[in-house]
């Protein structure tokens, strides 16, 4: 972006002092880069006690709230709320630049279903996408505000863990094209059944454009049956010849073949909402198939790493609920490997389920066959380890705590040898990536 203090503080009808050229918005002092403006958010951290940091690496103006002083010899902006103000100034930044929207939810593969459509959309388009996990109050207004003048298609994940929150969120990037993934169980502790979660899912509709289209998977009843005020369309049928293999996922979608670099039947889906997403702004399936053959995969998402003794890590452990667990354990079993370990961390924010939860996932570990079981967190050690240790026995089932991770990992180190599969699937609370960091870096 490029722009005035003054002419932002006119879109935000707020006080001024000073003025300045914008360059860009930073609401982290340690990220601020030279022509910055300074956000000073009010959360778990006061913005407004780094705003000397700030300023002295290279912000050259602060937006702060009208409950803070700010000396007169720094440029600002007053405003009531920053968060407000922040997100008012995204939408300022969309309304501007004025791409193509497609918005992407779900409880599960919302963020490698927005790296596939950007990929595709990227084929025709100058296409940007939301960065890492910049999806919620605080990311998606960053991820307008970073997207460049030239943008044509905004490729934009919106997160969600409670009602309401997609409504704000979906008014801020007003979509062309709306995505859901599926329903599952993340976050279920505060929506109770996953029919409230399909209802909050159907939130991203409430800032969808008038002629606006919803994407859904076909099979979900509780979306393809939801009373909904907008043109819905379904992506998952015509599906044919799927082949999980070690390193790619190939499928057969209306005649044209497709070979994914990622592991997993369930990813299929995620690419079939891409493609759906690609051909609603005319993207032929010859050019998808080429920009779905190495796109690039946000990090921590089904990545297949390979450390330097040779063992295979299938790192997933950015987030877990029950139906992604499953999805991946699934394939699990149907890699080749010499040995194969899952490692499997709690599932966080299941709520009064938790227990249940857990322990349910204990048959579909045992299909997996793996030679041992690593799990870390007292919801799996309590509910899920007593089945695994009768039918596995004690010393293929390994416990850990939370704190345990380093130990964890010497432990895995010490076990695997070359052509050994390790499976790491977790909440990102849990921070199983600690332990795919040790692995990697360790030296043979």
């Amino acid at each position: 972006m490029n722009d005035s203090l003054k002419n932002i503080a006119s879109v935000l009808q707020a006080n001024s002092q000073g003025d300045a050229d914008i360059t860009g918005v930073a609401f982290d002092s340690r990220q601020v880069k030279i022509g910055d403006l300074f956000v000073a958010l009010v959360s778990e951290h006061d913005g407004h006690l780094y705003i000397q940091q700030a300023l002295a690496n290279g912000a050259v103006a602060v937006l702060v709230d009208d409950q803070h002083a700010i000396t007169p010899d720094i440029p600002a902006i007053i405003v009531p709320d920053t968060l407000l103000a922040l997100q008012r100034l995204g939408q300022y930044r969309r309304e501007m630049v004025n791409p193509k929207v497609i918005a992407i939810t779900g409880s599960n593969g919302k963020t490698t279903t927005k790296d596939m459509t950007a990929a595709i959309l990227s084929t025709k388009f100058k296409t940007f996408k939301t960065p890492e996990n910049y999806n919620n109050e605080i990311g998606v207004p960053m991820t307008l505000l970073s997207m460049p003048d030239d943008t044509e298609v905004l490729v934009v994940e919106l997160g969600m863990d409670r009602p309401g929150q997609l409504t704000v969120l979906s008014h801020l990037v007003m979509p062309d094209i709306a995505i859901i993934t599926m329903i599952g169980e993340a976050h279920i502790e505060f929506f109770q059944t996953r029919d409230n979660i399909a209802r909050a899912k159907l939130e991203i509709t409430q800032g969808l454009k008038s002629d606006g289209i919803l994407l859904v998977p076909f099979d979900e009843p509780l979306l393809t049956q939801a009373a909904v005020k907008t043109d819905r369309q379904y992506f998952g049928e015509k599906v044919s010849a799927i082949q999980a293999l070690a390193t790619v996922t190939t499928f057969t979608f209306e005649q044209q073949k497709f070979a994914i670099p990622v592991m997993g039947r369930y990813n299929v889906m995620n690419a079939l909402a891409a493609i759906s997403a690609g051909k609603l702004l005319s993207i032929d399936l010859k050019h998808a198939a080429l920009a779905l053959k190495n796109f690039d995969l946000t990090k921590n998402r089904t990545e297949r790493l390979v450390t330097s003794q040779g063992v295979v890590l299938i790192s997933d452990v950015y987030n877990a609920n029950p139906t992604a667990v499953a999805a991946v354990l699934s394939t699990l079993k149907s890699l080749p490997a010499r040995r194969k370990y899952v490692v499997l961390g709690d599932m966080l924010e299941l709520g009064t389920q938790a227990n249940h939860l857990h322990a349910e996932l204990g048959p579909k570990i045992l299909d997996t066959d793996v030679d041992g079981v690593y799990l870390v967190g007292s919801l799996f050690n309590q509910n899920t380890a007593p089945l695994l240790m009768s039918k596995m026995g004690v010393e293929r089932v390994h416990l850990y705590q939370t704190d345990q991770l380093k130990q964890l990992a010497s432990d895995l180190l010490a076990i695997s040898q070359p052509g050994d599969v390790i499976l790491l699937k977790a909440s990102h609370g849990i921070h199983l990536e600690e332990v795919v960091q040790q692995l990697t870096s360790e030296q043979p």
